[in-house]
């Protein structure tokens, strides 16, 4: 009797593991479907709308930071645009301090020579600032014409072959800067 008993409960056992076994698989299988439904499990729709807060607050503070951005560049292009000059007339300063100490000369000076000397001085001082600002005369005499560096305003006949084409005077001259015409030279051509 022992061992039908001892029988008995082995079998029991035996079921109830499977009838656990059967449990278990049945709730891991409704695990998914219940993540899958948003509208069956109430905690997992919670996640979504905090997970959208969370993706439109980061969205606004993205939109936010990018306007401040754009406002602070056109800020700072304006105050270029307004104060860009400042170092080209700052080099210029000196130029025309030396224009007024030579108008104050021309009224007591008696000799002519040391005049145009200053004045001279003056030209100078003031061409070689342009030229380390990037301002370079454009060279026209004896040279062949060219429509995109100068402007013909009058055409003389040439007085022999080798002047055909080519810039016999130079009425106003023209400046590049950094190879770029900002005034193109006003000429007299040989044709």
């Amino acid at each position: 009797m022992n061992n039908k008993k001892k029988m008995e409960d082995f079998e029991n056992e035996i079921l109830s593991s499977d009838n656990l076994a059967d449990v278990t698989t049945k709730e891991q299988n409704i695990a998914p479907l219940e993540a899958e439904n948003p509208d069956e499990n109430p905690g997992s729709a919670d996640n979504m709308s905090e997970e959208l807060e969370k993706l439109n607050d980061s969205y606004l503070r993205l939109m936010a930071e990018y306007d401040n951005y754009r406002k602070r560049t056109i800020k700072e292009k304006s105050e270029l645009i307004k104060t860009g000059g400042e170092k080209a007339f700052t080099g210029l300063l000196p130029v025309i301090d030396d224009f007024e100490r030579a108008i104050k000369t021309l009224e007591t000076a008696t000799d002519l020579s040391s005049v145009k000397e200053g004045i001279l001085l003056i030209y100078n001082k003031f061409m070689s600032y342009l030229l380390q600002n990037g301002v370079k005369p454009i060279e026209t005499i004896r040279q062949v014409f060219d429509p995109e560096m100068s402007e013909a305003v009058a055409m003389i006949p040439a007085t022999n072959e080798e002047q055909k084409g080519k810039v016999i005077d130079n009425i106003q001259t023209g400046y590049t800067l950094y190879d770029k015409v900002i005034r193109h030279a006003k000429v007299i051509v040989a044709n």
